[in-house]
């Protein structure tokens, strides 16, 4: 009987180079960050929106849509008290409509079970309809500074490329050694664990992309691992090859 295959190891970051990637990484974010208006806020019903939104679907979209509908539903018992067909009117036009569903759901579930106040763990946060690990880690770090991993699309794309070319991210088991990789990454403190996710998505937004990477603009490019491969190319991606599926958010 053949042996079987062990699992590929995770990918160490050393101290040094987490440390260097992170001075770089937060530099540049104090100086480039979009003017955002979930991250003018620490209220983790509003951070909650802004991810679920943000889910799939470009910054550009989510920004209208995200005022209209905080007009609508200012808080979550205003939410847990709307009727389902009042919520999806106000999602109309975002697409993906469980997410609304999932989201009113929740504010019921949290009105009726936590008194209206949304778990700042991020294993309590899963157990909550349609909140998933990324979403999770989104909330402890950004609405309550817990010191939380997240990996979505374009913190995906930019570990992958800077600390781990050789995996595949889009297998399951690629995007686990990407997460160990995040947590490798986190500051030591949740405030500056704010900073830092927010910067990792910011990098992937705007420098890192999918196909058309900036890497003349790039804080990390130095330490990139794929640096070369960029070098022989001004694309990741041929035009002739399928782009990868979303991990979790558009943006």
């Amino acid at each position: 009987m053949p042996a079987r295959k062990s699992a590929a190891p995770v990918p160490h970051v050393p101290s040094e180079s987490a440390a260097a990637f992170r001075k770089r990484l937060h530099s540049w974010f104090r100086t480039h960050a979009r003017d955002l208006p979930w991250r003018r806020t620490r209220d983790p019903y509003r951070i909650l929106i802004s991810e679920l939104m943000l889910q799939q679907t470009q910054v550009s979209r989510v920004l209208d849509f995200y005022r209209r509908f905080l007009e609508r539903f200012p808080d979550l018992h205003s939410l847990a008290k709307a009727k389902p067909q009042r919520v999806l009117e106000a999602w109309a036009g975002l697409g993906y409509y469980a997410r609304a569903r999932n989201l009113h759901k929740l504010a019921k579930h949290v009105t009726d079970t936590r008194d209206g106040v949304i778990p700042n763990d991020p294993g309590e946060l899963r157990s909550l309809p349609g909140v998933g690990a990324y979403t999770a880690g989104a909330v402890a770090s950004f609405a309550y500074e817990k010191r939380a991993a997240l990996v979505d699309t374009n913190v995906a794309r930019v570990l992958h490329r800077v600390f781990a070319p050789e995996l595949d991210p889009k297998s399951g088991a690629g995007l686990k050694r990407l997460w160990h990789i995040a947590e490798q990454l986190l500051p030591r403190t949740g405030r500056v664990v704010w900073t830092h996710n927010q910067a990792l998505m910011e990098l992937g937004a705007l420098v890192c992309s999918a196909r058309s990477p900036k890497c003349g603009e790039c804080p990390v490019h130095q330490m990139c691992a794929s640096r070369e491969r960029f070098a022989l190319s001004n694309t990741l991606v041929p035009p002739t090859q399928k782009r990868p599926r979303r991990y979790r958010n558009g943006r």
